[in-house]
């Protein structure tokens, strides 16, 4: 071709903005790379224009001068003039990084995260509390060290990959670089494998530990102990260990946030002629004073005698709810008493002169 269109050949109007010509050699050269299409000598030489059509393309001073004189016969410089410079890797790193840089030789990797549940009762959610747990997890092996090799020896390397870990092949005219797949990438290979691993280098443990858990988690609060996850294979070092705890249900607790919640009963004369009762509260019982004419479903507010806050420390409240309880029976006297307080109120207690409706009317107004 002895005259190039390369607004054309990148498939964009002369108008185009820099990224529209970027986003379109993206997804060209995506489309034509030699490796979706080996041995096939025209995919190579249109990626070759590709490239050459961006090179010009994307530097201002350089499409200036081609929309001014036109193409000009590209130079004899190898992959450069083709547009392999420096902006290539940074477009392609994503896509083909395992085409343009060389494979690295699988060392050390760093264990697994481990997760444990572990449930815990109210209180010692609200006031914290040391527990003693057991985590498995995979280790090296003591015997060899996690080698994999019987001890006494040591695995060799790979001929392969002559202990590099990869092995190099050429496709199309790129010389591609991948794990070795005799060493998996490792570079070594056992010859003598370890009796008690049976090469792997690997072993399961029952690990004991003491965690401590500060006041005022909740269900679904979660703990890191670092280092404390399983071993990373090859020496690698060890992932970390997740606790995510639940809290049991209380008997007569709920908790909001950092206040706790209670109900407790008081019966009619208590909450008419006002009284003082020992109310529930989680360091143990209180003396609550219950006014005169306190309602059924009073809230009655404890500073500070809630559960202590995991951020700050700080203690919310417990909340204490009366319900006025009605007695299930009376004997005679009591039944008496009561109904000569209903007569001195007003309130029937046989055979309404009213009906109901009236007596709501009447109250209302």
């Amino acid at each position: 071709m002895s005259e190039r269109d390369y607004y054309k050949i990148l498939n964009v109007e002369r108008t185009a903005t820099d990224e529209e010509i970027k986003r379109a050699y993206r997804k060209l050269a995506q489309e034509v790379h030699p490796d979706k299409h080996p041995g096939n000598h025209e995919m190579e030489e249109r990626f070759k224009l590709i490239n050459e059509a961006y090179e010009h393309l994307k530097d201002a001073d350089k499409r200036a001068h081609y929309d001014r004189f036109g193409h000009a016969p590209a130079g004899a410089g190898g992959f450069r003039d083709a547009g392999f410079g420096n902006d290539f890797q940074d477009l392609f790193g994503e896509v083909f990084s395992d085409f343009f840089s060389p494979g690295k030789r699988r060392g050390p990797e760093r264990g697994d995260d481990l997760r444990y549940d572990l449930e815990i009762t109210f209180e010692e959610a609200a006031f914290g509390v040391e527990k003693s747990i057991k985590v498995p997890k995979t280790v090296n092996c003591a015997a060899c060290s996690g080698s994999g090799a019987r001890p006494g020896t040591q695995p060799s390397a790979c001929g392969a990959c002559r202990g590099t870990g990869q092995v190099r092949y050429q496709q199309g005219f790129f010389s591609i670089a991948r794990p070795c797949g005799t060493c998996s990438g490792t570079g070594r290979v056992i010859k003598e494998p370890c009796e008690e691993c049976k090469g792997e280098g690997r072993a399961r443990i029952t690990n004991t530990l003491n965690i401590k858990i500060p006041p005022g988690v909740d269900t679904g609060s979660r703990l890191r102990v670092a280092n404390e996850g399983g071993q990373g294979p090859r020496g690698g070092p060890y992932g970390d260990l997740y606790i995510f705890l639940t809290v049991k249900p209380h008997p007569v607790f709920t908790r909001e946030n950092d206040d706790i919640i209670c109900e407790v009963p008081i019966t009619f004369p208590q909450a008419a002629l006002g009284a003082e009762i020992d109310v529930p509260t989680l360091g143990g019982s209180l003396k609550l004073k219950i006014p005169a004419g306190t309602q059924s479903g009073k809230t009655f507010r404890l500073k500070a005698k809630g559960i202590a806050s995991v951020q700050t420390g700080r203690r919310g409240d417990a909340r204490v709810i009366v319900n006025i309880k009605t007695p299930l029976k009376l004997n005679k006297r009591q039944r008496e008493i009561l109904e000569e307080f209903a007569a001195l109120s007003g309130d029937e207690t046989t055979t309404a002169k009213k009906d109901i409706f009236s007596k709501i009317k009447d109250i209302l107004e």
